[in-house]
């Protein structure tokens, strides 16, 4: 943490960086790993004059040379879109307005959230997998041939997965494999399946119970919950195998790493890391100024989530304030003191943010809802999507009344004091002598503007200009040179 601002010079120059620098594909493979032919059967039909191609920065090496690939076989002229606002995994619609873009083509791996303001196409990388390997570790971590098990994987290796489903299915007939699904009709899917918002899942015709989350879909057998099955993950480690293993955290998850080829049980404790989200959700409780941070402008209903977190927040009395700065760093976020907790507006990748680094917490959308809303509780249910919390979600919970709140108050876990969960139930009115003091309701409580009163407690509140108190003088001559050595200093 103490080299979060600055670092010693020799260090900097001495420091020995790991670099994998990818190659550039060669000209005759590019078809093959980028699907150039589909991408302007897409273009063309639809007649797109500019399109925004979305790389993420492993494969930028390669961005021209499909662009020109592009050019060359369309009518269109294409964009590359190298550093995004967000996520490389979310497509960043902002980028592709600038341009005035038709439509996003997006390369690499994807989180799946849906977009609505332009047409999108997704390709993903064929990364290589050895089959004969991968089997060779379901087996060994599944001995059991009536295992329920459910089959998730990267968007990296969809295509192998059908082959690896074929040799799998004869031995372990309880085995379901997810499938991808692309959501609102501006996606353009390959045979992938396709849901509007509003679509449920509901039972299929043999009466099992289908799941739907995180662009993928499986169905349950009758009669069994999803903590009867097993989860098989093939990928990498990161932030998709994290999602699903806190939001389904009552099962037990393996997985498989193409490039290091090795099958393991996943031993990281869900319980451990759960109770450090409830630390968090603890310090939420305790805050009582919180940051809205929007970490996207491309998910749908991110602004309807804002506005519900701006009124759960101001019913349990605190103050918020909203920052729009896209990727998010130290530095960025201890720039505001007077904040006490950060609350982050992301896909449902991105949102899981370890904020051991920062100087305040940051929490997601869901576990400010359970430190703000007396009627959601804390249980083993987790929610990463925000969606979800919405008015028709699957875990939206409404809000309490105030007045069945009352004046309550309870312990902090952290500092043991007592604090009131209505003390600033609304935002106070500007006076017309334009003060920060008001008198809040008919109990003369006082409540000061959060930011005003942090900022009067500070030592050094910035440059003053102290008008009318300072002398005014002859302007006489200053000093010359560079400020790391002036001429006077030798």
């Amino acid at each position: 943490m103490a080299d979060a601002f600055s670092s010693s010079s020799e260090t900097v120059i001495q420091r020995v960086v790991d670099v994998t620098v990818k190659t550039n594909t060669p000209l005759e493979k590019l078809e093959e790993l980028y699907q150039i032919k589909k991408t302007c059967e897409f273009i063309s039909e639809r007649q797109f004059q500019k399109v925004a191609l979305q790389f993420p920065d492993e494969l930028l090496v390669d961005s021209v040379a499909v662009a020109v690939e592009i050019e060359r076989n369309s009518n269109a002229k294409p964009f590359i879109l190298g550093d995004t606002s967000y996520g490389s995994c979310c497509v960043d619609e902002v980028a592709a307005e600038h341009v005035r873009a038709d439509c996003i083509v997006h390369y690499g791996s994807a989180c799946l959230s849906p977009s609505k303001r332009l047409p999108l196409m997704y390709v993903f990388e064929k990364r290589p997998m050895d089959l004969d390997k991968c089997t060779s570790a379901f087996r060994e971590l599944y001995p059991d041939t009536q295992s329920h098990i459910i089959f998730l994987y990267d968007v990296n290796y969809i295509h192998a997965i059908k082959d690896l489903q074929t040799l799998l299915s004869p031995e372990y007939p309880n085995l379901v494999c997810s499938e991808l699904v692309v959501e609102g009709e501006q996606c353009y899917s390959h045979g992938w399946i396709k849901r509007k918002h509003d679509d449920t899942c509901p039972s299929n015709q043999d009466n099992n119970l289908v799941v739907c989350q995180f662009g993928r879909q499986f169905s349950l057998k009758s009669g069994l919950s999803i903590m009867d099955y097993s989860m098989f993950y093939v990928g990498q480690e990161g932030a998709t195998l994290r999602n699903f293993m806190m939001t389904w955290n009552r099962c037990t998850f393996c997985s498989f790493d193409p490039i290091t080829m090795i099958g393991r049980t996943e031993s990281i404790s869900i319980n451990r890391t759960l109770m450090k989200r409830y630390y968090a959700i603890e310090r939420a409780k305790d805050a009582n100024v919180v940051g809205i941070l929007v970490g996207t402008l491309m998910m749908a209903d991110y602004l309807t989530v804002i506005q519900q977190l701006k009124e759960t927040i101001s019913r349990a009395g605190k103050k918020s304030y909203m920052f729009a700065m896209g990727k998010l760093n130290v530095p960025k976020l201890a720039n505001f003191l007077e904040i006490d907790i950060f609350v982050l507006i992301a896909c449902p990748e991105n949102s899981l943010l370890d904020s051991s680094e920062f100087y305040k917490p940051v929490v997601t959308p869901f576990e400010m809802e359970v430190a703000c809303n007396k009627k959601r509780e804390w249980s083993e249910e987790y929610v990463t999507d925000f969606r979800q919390l919405l008015p028709g979600g699957q875990s939206h919970v409404p809000l309490s009344d105030q007045q069945e709140d009352g004046d309550e108050t309870d312990m902090s876990l952290i500092t043991g004091a007592l604090r009131s969960k209505n003390l600033l139930i609304s935002e106070p009115a500007e006076s017309s002598c334009g003060s920060s003091v008001v008198l809040r309701n008919q109990t003369m409580t006082v409540a000061t503007n959060s930011a005003a009163s942090f900022l009067a407690e500070r030592s050094w509140r910035g440059l003053e200009q102290k008008l009318g108190e300072t002398p005014v003088v002859k302007a006489g001559k200053g000093r010359k040179g560079i400020a790391i050595a002036y001429e006077e200093e030798g």
